[in-house]
C-alpha cells in the first residue's frame, strides 16, 4: 500500500490491458497548476503504475495505491479524503461499487470508475452508487485524461464507447421512484441543454420550432421530477444518460 512513485513505461501483463492504453507520450497539453492527491484502487500492479504516471503528469502530488477493498478502506481512513479516487469494480475481496458508496459517505466527492466491463447495467450502477465518471481500461490515454480532468473540474463523464449504450431507452428515476424513460429525441435535447445551448439554438440544431423544444423540455421535466434546467442535466448525467 505504499505511495506509488513516478512510473517508467511498462508492458502490459498477459490478460490485462496494456499499460500504454493509459500511459503514452501524449500527455496532457496543459497540466494543472495545483497539486492534488489521488487513491488508485486496482489489483493489477502494472496498471496502477501506469495510472499513477499519467496522474502525476496531470499534477498529482501524492498517489496512493490499494489492491483490494480492505486496503482501500485502510487508505481512506488514514489518508482521506483525497481529491480523487480511481477504482476498479472487480476487486479480490469485494465489489468496487460498494467501495464507491463507502467513499462517498466518507466525504470523497470525486470518484472515477476504471473498469473492463462496457455493460450498460454496470455503468448505470456505478453512477447510481455515486461515481462521477466511468472509463474503460481499454480507453486511449486522451480519453482517460479527458475524463479525469472533467471530474477534477467538478463535472461528470462517461467513456464515449459506453455513452451511446446509455442514451436510447435509458430509465431515470422520477419523483415517485418509478422509472421514467427518456426518448432518443429527449436525450438529444437534454444533451444540448447540458452543452449550454438556448432553446432557440437547440431548435436550430435539431430543426425544431421553439414551441416543440419547450414541449420536449416540459416532458423531460415531468419525467425527471424537476423543471430546473441545471437539475435536469445533473440528474441525467448522474444516470449516465448524457455526458
Amino acid at each position: 500500500m505504499a505511495v506509488v512513485g513516478q512510473g517508467a513505461p511498462v508492458r502490459g501483463a498477459a490478460g490485462h490491458p496494456p499499460a500504454h492504453a493509459v500511459l503514452s507520450p501524449a500527455m496532457v497539453p496543459h497540466p494543472r497548476e495545483e497539486l492534488f492527491s489521488v487513491l488508485v484502487v486496482d489489483d493489477h500492479p502494472l496498471l496502477r503504475e501506469a495510472i499513477a504516471a499519467r496522474l502525476r503528469s496531470m499534477g498529482a502530488g501524492t498517489v496512493y495505491e490499494a489492491a483490494s477493498v480492505a486496503e482501500a478502506r485502510a487508505r481512506a481512513h488514514a489518508n482521506g479524503p483525497c481529491d480523487l479516487a480511481i477504482l476498479d469494480l472487480g476487486l479480490p475481496d469485494g465489489s468496487g461499487l460498494d467501495l464507491v458508496t463507502e467513499l462517498r459517505s466518507l466525504g470523497w466527492n470525486r470518484l472515477v470508475v476504471l473498469a473492463s466491463s462496457d455493460d450498460p447495467y454496470a455503468v448505470r450502477s456505478a453512477f447510481q452508487a455515486g461515481a462521477q465518471a466511468y472509463l474503460l481500461k481499454s480507453a486511449s490515454a486522451a480519453i482517460v485524461t479527458d475524463g479525469v480532468k472533467r471530474v477534477l473540474d467538478g463535472g461528470v463523464y462517461a467513456d464515449p464507447t459506453v455513452a451511446p449504450l446509455l442514451a436510447t431507452g435509458t430509465r431515470v428515476p422520477g419523483t415517485d421512484n418509478t422509472p421514467r424513460e427518456l426518448s432518443a429525441r429527449e436525450v438529444e435535447v437534454l444533451q444540448l441543454v447540458a452543452d449550454g445551448q438556448s432553446n432557440k439554438e437547440i431548435g436550430e440544431a435539431l430543426s425544431l420550432s421553439a414551441l416543440t423544444v419547450k414541449s420536449h423540455l416540459s416532458r423531460i421535466g415531468r419525467k425527471l421530477g424537476t423543471g430546473d434546467r441545471a437539475q435536469m442535466v445533473a440528474l441525467a448525467m448522474r444516470a449516465g444518460v448524457i455526458r
